[in-house]
């Protein structure tokens, strides 16, 4: 009976000592969230203009005024840039843009990937140690970028995939990220990149004549390399922002199923100490009657 004490105190023991870390995560996740939350806030909309913006442009350019990254060509080779985070604790987040990426794969790129012809490129570990146990074509050049965040190494990302899309390496470019919802909820999307989608018009809608200053060609060739950097750095935003939202949620969970468990190893303690109690008691009882017969 001893050692079933012993054994619950311990157990009690080592599941404090973990609460104790799930609450420090906690916190810190809810710090850093409130950061990231911020900048993805300011970035968002300006980003989401410039995409807007460049729609629009790409929508009433003449043919011979199409640049290269909007051009439109048979896919036979793909990209796929997959934005998952450095480290684990963030719940089923990882795992879900894990099986979008593949998701993906399968059912809009099957050919594709039927013959080998899909690359991830990964930022963030997770993904890239996923892909590359499981033998799957990925590079991991970019996996550190969480390490040092900055719009300068996501240029680098988006520079190279822009190269590799104008020399034929690549005929289509996926982003597969979190967008940042609330701290509990995240919305797991696959956005184009490459080539550049034209913009979207309601039905009945006239087209509108712009008059271009500078000229469409000059528009063009400025803004598309700048507005596509935007684009990824807006989509690593967002993605820092879900993997804070979700390790803060698993976190608190994972405290909350702590107090539970600390609660039913302590009745089962206290009745573990009853019975010990109740059958020392019996024991004296009947040694004194004993010993009186």
């Amino acid at each position: 009976m001893a050692g079933q004490l012993k054994e619950v105190r311990n157990r009690i023991k080592s599941i404090q000592s973990t609460q104790q870390i799930t609450k420090a995560m906690k916190m810190i996740s809810a710090t850093k969230l409130r950061k990231a939350q911020d900048a993805i806030q300011q970035m968002r909309p300006y980003s989401k203009k410039l995409q807007q913006v460049l729609g629009n442009i790409v929508s009433n350019a003449d043919g011979d005024l199409s640049s290269t990254l909007s051009t439109r060509r048979p896919v036979e080779k793909v990209l796929l840039i997959l934005i998952t985070s450095d480290r684990a604790s963030c719940g089923a987040y990882n795992s879900n843009l894990i099986k979008l990426a593949k998701a993906t794969m399968r059912e809009k790129y099957p050919e594709q990937t039927a013959k080998g012809n899909t690359m991830i490129w990964s930022i963030g570990k997770k993904g890239y140690e996923h892909f590359l146990k499981n033998n799957y074509k990925v590079n991991g050049e970019f996996r550190d970028i969480f390490q040092h965040l900055n719009f300068e190494s996501v240029q680098l990302c988006a520079q190279a995939a822009v190269k590799a899309f104008e020399n034929h390496e690549f005929d289509a470019v996926d982003i597969i990220y979190s967008e940042f919802k609330n701290a509990a909820s995240q919305i797991f999307t696959v956005e184009p990149f490459l080539p550049i989608p034209k913009a979207s018009k309601p039905k009945g809608a006239t087209t509108s004549d712009f008059i271009f200053e500078p000229s469409k060609e000059v528009l063009l060739k400025e803004l598309m390399p700048k507005i596509l950097n935007t684009q990824l750095f807006k989509a690593v935003l967002d993605a820092n922002a879900s993997e804070h939202g979700a390790r803060m949620t698993a976190m608190d969970k994972a405290t909350e199923n702590a107090n539970e468990i600390l609660k039913n190893l302590r009745i089962s303690y206290n009745r573990a100490r009853q019975a010990a109690i109740t059958t020392e008691l019996t024991e004296i009882v009947s040694g004194a009657a004993a010993l009186q017969g």
